[in-house]
């Protein structure tokens, strides 16, 4: 790691402090606090709207629901919205992807990834309907700014009810309304890694206790924790809403745009010995990427003639608009409608450095070199070059890399109608809730051929006994190893009709039942082009390979690396497929006092398939099924002003969960399971010494296993499900030295996982530590915050792309991000 950014930026944190402590009047040490500062959000008070259609105080809601106010995203100031919600019990959270694309498993349910099995919000309404469409997780359509007022996540519980295919949850981002008092904040950030952003949130009444606004956003630019040689995150976005108020109700409309350029990080080569995970030769496990500025540029010729042209530089790059609303309003009598509308328009370019394998010796890959069509076509006489400038190379380990280019276009309309009615003790919600949403894209992948090392090259190989005219001299063209080996052109639609009620029943002070049902009537239907894909070459045509010892010259008869072009082509194929389910949940919750409450939940839900599911299985469709959820809760909460604690009990069990990874190969893995858990969510926090110092814990511990599943015929049955851990928990305990200087370590725990369903492989466990401090001066807050200080190797994934390997020895593997630190001024008017 190069330290001077770090000691720099560090110095010129304790600068700012020691300037701001210069200024200050003398104060005492343990200043005497309000009731307000002692409950900042007044935890006894503080109001969920998640999850619910009769918003309650957190201590009355019959749900695992954790928040994080505008201040504590603030002090906690995550790197990614992953980030942020690893600090959610229940949440198993991988954020080694960098800013976008990382993943989440709620309550040990095992996926391939992204946002399956539960609902990512915005304002109450999905950022995405579906969450885990290829390449499209829904993080890549969402970004924490100053515009965002608070998070409410939702574990299970009435998520089957409140919303589709979200049996794990409802994560809601709830973004700031404007006042009768203008306020704002404009805050500027860099880091150790080239960063440099500017958060601003303005807001306030254009006509007092009537008409109010709200804008804001943000702007980012940084080289990358793992630097690629180029602007890793580029972009940013805009947000802003108008809200009228007036006797009976409100009426409010939004809109945001993003424009984002992220890179996104895949495994990497490293070595395993049991439980000790060391770095690669030459490769730097905290700070390597095979992203690189060498790879950056693609341009390979097409069958059907012309060329394909592609930059990483522009990483996953979503451009998004989105136009929404709400109204409510108090018909009288007790009722109420209110009415949420959004519409999400979304194009997403997509490239990234997929690895395929292992680290190989050259000599081994030479000598045993197969297409990715499976031609063998071995070199015994074999010499490598660098691409960029034709020298000759000896590289001790090579490796195939896919170049993967995804294209697609995206829209959403969503529109949640419900009426609401209550009278005395009794409340009850009647909705009906309809998305329509679309999803196409273009694939277009080749493999690389590169040198294994830092800041990694391009390479050609060529047969060094056959002459430059001959067939099949070289394997490669341009570093291009298998031009086109993978195209698709696909479509999925979606429509959600949901009718679904909500029964809430006050049956004393202290005791509350709670029901709901929801109808759920929805169709997805596609276009497959795979009926059409057919195997070609170049060998006919009149173009001619380029470069190095070819001196456009010589034709495609010369390389293999157009021998496993895959040409997609009509006739299409049109399926449809329809799901007709029934959730449901059932909940009672008991205060004992003001600060003490307990609760107990059934719900039962479900997953519709995804799309690699439909795309492998179109011809069968018969073959999918809908994954059943059905889980209980038994949860404890105490609230007071120097303790809380919640902790809650859970058990669930899944059916006909499919497993749907697409292999480095192209082909999807295709297993069926089922499975169970049980286990204890916690989440509390001690405030000593009249708040001086403060400890915050939450974690959880579980035992997620296979009922049953069977893949590539091995039983698999009291397996542990893969990539979860057992045990995980995050530890954060900070000091307030004075009311105005903060300073805070973070310690997350993540426990060893299996990195496949065979459970061969272990990710070891590992411990991952940041810090940091804060100092207010008036409305200016100085920060400086440092993560995985210590550069702590911790694998979240091994390589789902590449099949069971036996963890030991050269593996690939996605670790966390290396030692890295940010220093921030924010200023609020």
């Amino acid at each position: 790691m190069n330290k001077k950014p770090f000691i720099l930026a560090l110095g010129i944190s304790l600068f700012y402090f020691q300037q701001a402590k210069a200024q200050e009047v003398i104060k005492d040490s343990i200043p005497v606090k309000t009731e307000e500062e002692i409950f900042p959000m007044d935890t006894l008070r503080e109001v969920i709207v998640t999850g619910s259609a009769n918003p309650k105080r957190k201590i009355e809601t019959s749900t695992a629901v954790s928040t994080f106010t505008e201040k504590d995203i603030q002090k906690q100031n995550p790197i990614s919205t992953a980030s942020l919600l690893q600090k959610v019990p229940g949440f198993a959270v991988e954020t080694s992807g960098g800013e976008v694309g990382n993943n989440l498993f709620a309550r040990g349910i095992p996926s391939a990834g992204a946002y399956e099995y539960v609902q990512v919000q915005e304002d109450g309404m999905p950022v995405f309907e579906d969450g885990a469409l290829q390449f499209a997780n829904a993080d890549n359509f969402f970004r924490i700014d100053a515009t965002t007022s608070k998070l409410e996540a939702l574990r299970g519980g009435s998520g089957s009810v409140f919303a589709s295919n979200a049996p794990g949850g409802i994560i809601n981002f709830i973004s700031k309304e404007g006042q009768n008092k203008f306020n704002g904040i404009t805050k500027l950030e860099t880091g150790s890694y080239g960063l440099m952003r500017f958060d601003t949130n303005l807001g306030g009444a254009l006509v007092k206790d009537k008409l109010f606004y709200n804008v804001g956003g943000f702007y980012r630019v940084d080289n990358g924790i793992r630097n690629p040689g180029y602007k890793a995150n580029n972009g940013g976005q805009i947000k802003m809403n108008l809200k009228y108020v007036f006797d009976e109700g409100f009426a409010k409309v939004y809109y945001k745009k993003l424009n984002d350029r992220n890179l996104f990080l895949l495994p990497i080569p490293l070595l395993q010995d049991g439980n000790k995970i060391s770095g690669f030769p030459g490769f730097n496990p905290n700070y390597g990427t095979y992203a690189s500025r060498n790879l950056s540029k693609l341009k390979i010729p097409q069958a059907g003639g012309g060329f394909f042209e592609r930059d990483l530089e522009n990483g996953v790059n979503p451009k998004v608009d989105v136009i929404g609303g709400e109204f409510k309003y108090n018909l009288g009598e007790g009722f109420t409608v209110n009415n949420k509308i959004r519409y999400t328009n979304i194009n997403l370019g997509y490239t990234g450095i997929f690895p395929s394998g292992v680290p190989t010796s050259a000599a081994d890959f030479a000598n045993n070199y197969t297409t990715a069509g499976g031609e063998s076509l071995p070199i015994e006489n074999f010499r490598y070059t660098y691409v960029d400038n034709g020298q000759i190379a000896n590289p001790e380990y090579v490796q195939k890399v896919g170049y993967w280019a995804i294209d697609k276009k995206m829209n959403n309309f969503a529109n949640d109608l419900r009426f609401d009615y209550k009278i005395d003790k009794l409340s009850m919600s009647l909705g009906f809730y309809k998305s329509v949403w679309k999803s196409a894209q273009k694939w277009n992948w080749s493999n690389l051929l590169v040198e294994v090392k830092d800041d990694v090259r391009l390479l050609n190989l060529v047969d060094a006994s056959l002459n430059p005219t001959d067939n099949n001299y070289s394997r490669t063209y341009n570093g291009v190893t298998d031009i086109s080996w993978l195209t698709r052109d696909s479509e999925i639609k979606g429509s959600v009709n949901a009718l679904y009620f909500n029964l809430d029943y006050q049956v004393t002070d202290n005791l509350n039942f709670n029901g709901g049902i929801r109808y759920d009537n929805n169709t997805y239907n596609g276009i497959v082009d795979k009926a059409g894909a057919t195997l070609s070459n170049l060998d006919a045509s009149n173009m001619t390979v380029d470069g190095g010892a070819y001196n456009g010259t010589n034709g495609f008869n010369t390389t293999s690396a157009d021998n496993s072009m895959l040409v997609s082509g009509g006739p299409y194929h049109y399926w449809s497929y329809k799901v007709e389910k029934i959730s449901g949940t059932l909940a009672a919750n008991y205060k004992f006092s003001n600060s003490d409450a307990v609760f107990a939940r059934y719900s039962h839900g479900f997953r519709s398939p995804i799309e690699e599911a439909f795309y492998d299985n179109y011809q069968d469709l018969n073959s999918l099924k809908p994954t059943i959820t059905n889980q209980y809760e038994f949860g404890y909460k105490h609230y007071q002003s120097n303790f809380d604690v919640t902790a809650i009990l859970f058990s669930s069990s899944l059916d006909d969960i499919r497993f749907s990874d697409i292999l480095s190969n192209g082909q999807s893995e295709n297993a069926y399971g089922s499975t169970k858990n049980y286990g204890l969510e916690l989440e509390t926090n001690l405030r000593l010494f009249n708040r001086v110092l403060e400890l915050g814990l939450n974690g959880t511990i579980q035992d997620p296993k296979f009922k049953e599943i069977r893949q590539n015929g091995e039983d698999l049955k009291d397996n542990v499900v893969r990539r979860i851990p057992k045990l995980y928990f995050v530890f954060s305990p900070a000091v307030n030295i004075t009311r105005e200087w903060r300073t805070y370590v973070s310690m997350n725990y993540y426990g060893m996982r299996y990195a496949d369903n065979t459970n061969k492989q272990e990710l070891p466990s590992f411990t991952e530590f940041g810090a940091g401090m804060s100092y207010q001066l008036g409305k200016v807050r100085f920060g400086v915050d440092g993560t995985n200080i210590f550069n702590t190797i911790g694998l979240t994934e091994g390589d789902p792309r590449s099949g069971v390997t036996s963890g030991q020895g050269i593996i690939m593997a996605r670790p966390i991000l290396g030692a890295a630190v940010r220093c921030s001024i924010a200023i609020e008017f």
